[in-house]
């Protein structure tokens, strides 16, 4: 088992590494359009371009302590591939989701729903999890294989937009 948390450990510090690069690729952004919209601060008004980059930018930065918490949770408590595959694809919903926040609105829409559906599959991964282990330690049944192979087959479903 210790060999299964490190390389559950691996696999979702990789994933969170790339959350920090995403986040720091959008905070680039944002510093680029500030700097194109030659203000000082962060408050700065009439520019959309920059509106669209800061609130695009602090939108994902709010999301991404909820989908952490799921991602580490789906993965010790379920099943480690799915997690990782779901927090892989929801790392470029995000970036479809910012990319779609700096054209119109709508374009930022599709990401964003998901966005949620891939969380909602990292909490229901974690659910199932918790609930298997109070199965163990009530009823000494253990589903643990059935999870991992429904959630195996259900994440390439995440595909689908």
């Amino acid at each position: 088992h210790k060999a299964q948390l490190l390389q559950y450990v691996q696999i979702t510090s990789q994933i969170k590494y790339s959350v920090v690069f995403l986040t720091a690729f959008f905070a680039s952004k944002v510093e680029h359009e500030s700097k194109h919209c030659n203000s000082k601060g962060f408050q700065r008004l009439g520019s959309s371009a920059f509106d669209r980059v800061y609130t695009a930018n602090q939108n994902c930065g709010h999301a991404y302590p909820t989908f952490l918490a799921v991602l580490w949770c789906a993965g010790l408590l379920c099943s480690q591939a799915p997690a990782a595959f779901a927090g892989l694809m929801y790392l470029l919903v995000r970036q479809k989701y910012f990319v779609g926040y700096l054209g119109e609105r709508t374009q930022s829409t599709p990401g964003h729903l998901f966005g949620k559906r891939i969380i909602l599959f990292l909490f229901l991964m974690s659910v199932a999890g918790i609930l298997n282990y109070y199965l163990i330690f009530f009823f000494g049944s253990d589903f643990e294989t059935h999870i991992k192979t429904i959630t195996g087959a259900i994440s390439p479903l995440l595909l689908i937009p």
